[in-house]
């Protein structure tokens, strides 16, 4: 995975292991893609952002929202303000203007756009909206970070505990747990309805 939110020095300071020694970079860089990916997968989100503005196809159906203040359009993750929002379906679409990005100063702070907002008039003209933006989050939050260095240390010493069972000489054997509850505690306020 190109996109680890954490970096293989951190984790080797962490760990203990020498910064020069290159003999477990693999599986350090495997335990910390695993984690990244497994955090994407509890959150049902990715916190890296695009490189570059693609476009995505949204049916208007399900992700409209009747506020006071108008209509608005639920997206996925946006981690900068589209670059071209349009209303159609098929070779037919057009341009659409005049809309605000929700949550109001989601960027400044660090957290994504995942809406858009027409305080009048409505989203209609067709029944899909295609919008062009960097998707993501605009930084790796620092709780996910801090999960994604826990769970790779974890996972990187889980050779060292086969069938889930780990021991020492002052405790015994213990069995380790399903899910580390510090990553839990971290993680848990990012997951989307209908995750977790």
């Amino acid at each position: 995975m190109a996109n680890e939110y954490a970096d293989r020095a951190t984790l080797k300071e962490r760990l203990n292991i020498e910064a020069d020694d290159t003999t477990r970079d693999k599986l350090l860089d495997g335990a910390l893609a695993a984690a990244s990916s497994g955090i994407d997968l509890a959150t049902g989100r990715r916190f890296w952002l695009d490189t570059a503005p693609s476009a995505r196809t949204f049916t208007l159906a399900g992700r409209l929202v009747c506020r006071d203040g108008g209509e608005r359009l639920l997206l996925d993750d946006m981690g900068a303000v589209p670059t071209v929002v349009e209303i159609g379906s098929g070779a037919s679409w057009t341009a659409m203007t005049g809309y605000d990005t929700a949550p109001d100063n989601a960027l400044v702070r660090g957290r994504p756009i995942t809406a858009l907002s027409l305080s009048s008039g409505r989203w209609g003209g067709g029944p899909k909206a295609r919008v062009t933006a960097r998707w993501g989050w605009p930084a790796v939050p620092d709780g996910i970070a801090e999960a994604t260095l826990i769970q790779a240390a974890r996972l990187y010493r889980r050779k060292d505990s086969p069938e889930g069972v780990t021991g020492s000489a002052e405790w015994g054997v213990v069995r380790l747990s399903r899910r580390d509850p510090d990553v839990w505690a971290l993680i848990e306020h990012f997951v989307l309805p209908g995750f977790g």
